[in-house]
């Protein structure tokens, strides 16, 4: 075999056994090992994306990627422990680690343990310090592409995140998978160990305990006083100390600690109401004042009993319940 014969073998070598990656990425200066994945990367900063699943929507630059996909919904590759279905055998590979707990790739400076390569390699940076992604419509540097891709939206505005139910949209998928729990679902997996009422999101409940257990962890640098919430801290500090901003309403001169605050109070001077029942004509200034009045129409109950689960609407509901519920337990001591 001649020498012209072996140039490409290698070129196909020095990419593939030594890392070598000619093709970059002008947005991002993501490198690229061979120049049709650099074409299918650039799809991702467009936001093109031209394959369709049938089932749940779900949108793909590559048919490829549509094809990997689809194994979800066909059970292809699926876990025989918890029953998830993956894209590839090599997922599901993955996937198993963890259940049985390896964690092949070790980190050489911390000794931290990670089921996948790409983890590693992400985590190694926080030791270097190696920022390799770069926006160029900036001087910020990221240490993962997908950060960089979330920052550039920033820039360009693009929110290719479509909530199906509502029709906003959001930069970044995690954001709206956040959106579709808080908003549209009514499931609300934390409850209250005191009265039973149920909260979307644990922070929520942690605050709410407070009101129970007398507990204040904000603590004021200026006095003795304590508080059960930050917020009770910030207009503390901007009443009693004179530090932070007011925000003033321009109409009536009102004071706000928060900006939203402020914007909600102006509406009610401008008779502005943006938020709209679905179920009826009503609109309302704020989204929380929405959300209160959408229970006259749903059946969505916030308490439940701490005992047997039962759910009520009112807290008044599940205290009498909770009573007679502990009587057929044989807990009533716990109210006498």
């Amino acid at each position: 075999m001649n020498k012209a014969d072996d140039k490409p073998r290698l070129i196909d070598h020095k990419r593939t056994q030594h890392g070598e990656k000619k093709f970059v990425c002008e947005v991002c200066d993501k490198r690229f090992t061979w120049k049709c994945h650099l074409n299918r990367h650039k799809l991702s900063h467009t936001g093109e994306n031209v394959y369709t699943c049938g089932q749940c929507e779900k949108w793909f630059s590559t048919q490829t990627g549509l094809c990997r996909h689809m194994n979800i919904h066909r059970g292809k590759h699926k876990c025989t422990e918890c029953g998830k279905c993956c894209q590839s055998n090599s997922d599901l590979a993955v996937h198993m680690r963890s259940h049985s707990g390896e964690k092949p790739f070790e980190c050489t400076v911390c000794n931290k343990q990670f089921t996948q390569l790409g983890n590693l390699v992400s985590h190694s940076r926080i030791h270097s310090g190696e920022k390799p992604y770069k926006c160029h419509m900036c001087d910020k540097a990221f240490n993962e592409s997908r950060h960089l891709d979330n920052h550039v939206r920033v820039h360009t505005g693009e929110k290719p995140y479509k909530c199906s139910l509502c029709n906003k949209s959001f930069s970044r998928s995690d954001n709206l998978q956040t959106h579709k729990r808080l908003v549209h679902s009514n499931i609300r997996p934390y409850d209250c160990p005191y009265c039973g009422k149920l909260f979307k999101r644990n922070s929520h409940l942690k605050c709410h305990v407070r009101t129970h257990t007398g507990a204040k962890p904000y603590s004021c640098r200026h006095c003795s006083e304590r508080f059960t919430s930050g917020y009770q801290l910030k207009v503390h500090l901007l009443e009693s100390h004179n530090e932070g901003t007011w925000f003033t309403c321009h109409i009536c001169q009102k004071k706000f600690s928060l900006s939203r605050d402020l914007k909600i109070h102006i509406r009610r001077h401008e008779g502005v109401k943006p938020y709209v029942c679905c179920e009826c004509p009503k609109r309302f200034c704020s989204s929380s004042e929405l959300k209160q009045h959408q229970k006259v129409h749903s059946d969505v109950r916030d308490f439940a009993c701490g005992f047997c689960a039962t759910p009520f609407k009112h807290k008044y509901s599940v205290l009498i319940h909770v009573k007679t519920c502990a009587y057929k337990i044989d807990l009533a001591d716990l109210f006498t």
